[in-house]
């Protein structure tokens, strides 16, 4: 069989790019450019299996990718779809270039049988680095072996609007630790080699977290100088840092320009100033709502155009309005070299992925993905991802004594509602009966965790949206009879009006939802330990039932093992760790209550203060931690010198336990108004009673820079304020140091500081 030059694997990737493209028709390079829906190579469908065959006559068969599987199918039934749909491709098409697949992986690999991990918003409470670097690659195995080679993910939009129903999706409200973790995310899925890799995807570029009155896909308004410093950073971080291979764009738009159609983000931002090499995705028909939503452009020919000469260079999820570019390039609205970038862009992918010498993958074992090591990660992040929020008169963890336990709530018996959007069973918006067959719900993990030692009642008591009352009689009961009260509440997740939180959920009221805060009063009235777990997606505005409450834990969406994860921590035999990655507001009107507002955002209203109910950072420990010997390296840094800060942190509970401590910056005097205080580094410690542990974070002065009233990037000379603490508002430790002279910074090179810990 004759052999293109493209196809030796001796030859260096730019040489076989180059030669594979010479080769191209105007058609095979615009097809490059689409994505195809999956199902007719699941089901088999002949009618759509011919059409396809026939485009390949045609020219145009040469599918770039191919998007997510569908509801049910198992992983072996998708794998090997995904090994036919490779074999017409290089069998019956001119060329013989193989498809890129891609599926979510937001937190886990999202098909059936699969592990899944805590929803984002958890895992970014984990304040752990390493563990999200080791999910992502726990993701990338799972997903190479099933024919993926793209995973879309993850999400860094900096989310600080709790109406929003994507809050859950991401690292929350801090552009500094959102990028942080995402980084690791991304060098985690992509590995050292793309041979083995996944392609990271990170979105949604740029500003989506930030829409207008919360609703998903609005408009946003977010100024200049916020944008850069916070909106782009974490993408910024993501390119520059974590190297990923592909960009998603968002659905909004900003200041009146949507992001599929926005040049100067998707080509002069993103490849001009931060030399990016990868693809630019179009989010899922993206490209349609310019023309039937956004109406930006007059027709789906003028909509494709635009979003490609924007520099998108894929649509998503099927070829459609990228049919016109054809017709574009011969009426000179595009540039037929412009196709040509974009599809070298690709097809360089496809050859470092190695697709050309394996486009295959082995389809036996694939059905039973529910391997020992992942559920044990699964179960350490889940673990590492409650928070526990208040522990009046140390309620938890619970007395081994307790003979009754009544444990109610809407959540208590679901184990569906584990799971936040983007993980299996919430996505597809599955009921009890299939996700209890992989995992047990928080009552029955009490139970077995209680087995032989306490009573466990159980009562549901109410639904989430109903104001229905008639279950309150059960449970008022179970709690008469009880000697602690755990009430398992919060929402539920799914998407496009579904769930209560999740794609296409969003709320005006950010409260707990129905007359779960009604069923919690009356339960006060015992006056019996009350301990409240929640599941949520959201920043919950908790200032109503705080009071009502001598114990919290938020579980945000915490899957497979998350029900697990609870009963070791109610029950003492794992110390919560976790620390809010979002502040939560006493009352929904008070949103958004970020911690690194500017000083003119923390004036009181007339009904209530300016501060949130638990800050950004909060999180407590069944043990206690002390901080001391603060010490910076120098009381005046100058250029580029590096401004090392260090302290000691010493448990000085009865028990093991670990700490983040965190680094905040606040510059005392600047040319234009800075936010309170801005996180620029933490450690996570792990520590034994009575023992210490010396950390020292080094920080660049680049992390100090800042877009000035000239709009120009520079570190400012001037005195700034450091902070330790345990929280955003807990701090332990301050001092100051000096930036002797400002310096203008043309292109950012440092994001994070280095952190040491002995």
């Amino acid at each position: 069989m004759r052999r293109f030059p493209y196809q030796n694997p001796k030859l260096d990737v730019e040489a076989r790019v180059k030669d594979l493209l010479s080769r191209m028709t105007l058609k095979e390079k615009i097809a490059q450019l689409a994505s195809i829906d999956p199902k007719s190579f699941i089901t088999k469908n002949a009618v759509i299996e011919k059409e396809f065959l026939k485009s390949c006559k045609e020219g145009i068969g040469q599918i770039g990718t191919v998007g997510r599987t569908i509801l049910g199918t198992l992983p072996a039934e998708s794998a090997k779809a995904r090994n036919r749909l490779q074999k017409l491709l290089l069998t019956k098409t001119r060329l013989k270039i193989p498809a890129i697949m891609h599926e979510e992986t937001l937190a886990g690999y999202m098909i059936y049988n699969s592990v899944s991990f805590p929803q984002a918003i958890g895992l970014s409470c984990t304040f752990n680095p390493e563990l999200l670097r080791s999910i992502g690659d726990s993701v990338r195995k799972v997903a190479r072996a099933n024919g993926v080679h793209q995973g879309l993910s993850p999400m860094l939009d900096i989310s600080r609007e709790p109406r929003w129903g994507r809050v859950e999706e991401s690292f929350g409200e801090d552009a500094y630790l959102s990028a942080k973790l995402g980084v690791e995310v991304i060098k985690g899925l992509q590995g050292k080699s793309l041979k083995a890799g996944l392609i990271a995807t990170p979105k949604h570029f740029a500003g989506y977290g930030a829409s207008q009155g919360g609703r998903n896909v609005g408009t946003t308004m977010i100024p200049a100088r916020e944008f850069r410093e916070d909106y782009l950073f974490p993408f910024e971080a993501a390119v520059k840092e974590g190297g990923a291979w592909s960009i998603m764009n968002s659905y909004a738009d900003i200041d009146g320009i949507p992001c599929a159609q926005s040049r100067w983000l998707l080509t002069e931002v993103l490849r001009g100033e931060w030399g990016f090499k990868g693809f630019v995705v179009s989010d899922y028909n993206a490209i349609d709502q310019l023309w039937n939503f956004q109406y930006t452009a007059k027709d789906e020919n003028e909509a494709g155009i635009k979003a490609f000469n924007a520099g998108l260079d894929i649509e998503y999820p099927v070829l459609r309005f990228y049919k016109g570019l054809e017709a574009g390039v011969n009426d000179g609205r595009v540039k037929e070299s412009d196709i040509d970038v974009s599809v070298e862009r690709q097809l360089r992918v496809k050859f470092l992925l190695g697709l050309f010498e394996n486009p295959y993958v082995r389809t036996g074992g694939l059905n039973n993905m529910n391997n020992k090591k992942d559920r044990k990660l699964a179960l350490r992040a889940a673990g590492e991802s409650l928070v526990l929020l208040k522990n009046e008169k140390n309620a938890l963890p619970l007395s081994k004594k307790t003979k009754t336990i009544a444990v109610i709530g809407p959540n208590a018996d679901s184990a569906r509602n584990l799971y936040g959007d983007y993980h299996y069973f919430a996505h597809y918006n599955l009921g009890e009966e299939p996700a209890k067959k992989w995992t047990k719900s928080i009552l029955q993990a009490i139970k077995e965790k209680a087995a032989r030692k306490a009573e466990i009642l159980f009562a549901k008591g109410c639904g989430f949206l109903e104001k229905d009352k008639e279950g309150f009689g059960e449970v008022l009961r179970a709690a008469s009879r009880a000697d602690v009260i755990v009430a398992v509440m919060g929402e539920f997740s799914s998407n496009a009006g579904r769930g209560i939180s999740g794609e296409g959920c969003d709320r005006t009221e950010v409260e707990l939802p129905g007359v779960q805060a009604e069923l919690l009063a009356e339960l006060k009235k015992f006056g019996k330990p009350l301990i409240l777990v929640y599941l949520s997606g959201r920043q919950l505005a908790l200032g109503k039932i705080e009071s009502k409450c001598d114990a919290i834990i938020s579980a945000w969406y915490p899957a497979d093992e998350g029900a697990q994860a609870v009963a070791d921590v109610l029950f003492g035999d794992l110390n919560p760790s976790g620390k809010l990655s979002v502040s939560l507001p006493k009352a929904g009107g008070q949103a958004p209550v970020h911690y690194s507002r500017k000083r003119s955002c923390r004036i009181k209203y007339i009904d209530n203060d300016a501060l949130p109910l638990y800050p950004f950072g909060h999180g407590l420990s069944y043990t206690s931690f002390a901080y001391s010997g603060l010490k910076l390296s120098a009381k005046a840094i100058k250029g580029r010198e590096e401004l090392s800060v260090s302290f000691k942190v010493k448990n000085t509970g009865k028990q093991a336990g670990s700490e983040t401590a965190q680094l905040y910056i606040a510059d005392k005097v600047a040319s234009v108004i800075r936010p309170v205080k801005e996180l620029k580094g933490f450690a996570k410690v792990k520590l034994a009673p009575g023992q210490t542990k010396s950390i020292k974070i080094n920080l660049n002065p680049e992390q100090l820079a800042f877009y000035d009233d000239k709009m120009d990037f520079v570190v400012e000379a001037g005195k700034y304020k450091v902070m330790i603490g345990s929280s955003s508002e807990d701090i332990r430790l301050q001092s100051g140091f000096s930036v002797m002279s400002t310096r203008k910074i043309c292109r950012r090179e440092v994001f994070f500081s280095k952190t040491e810990v002995k």
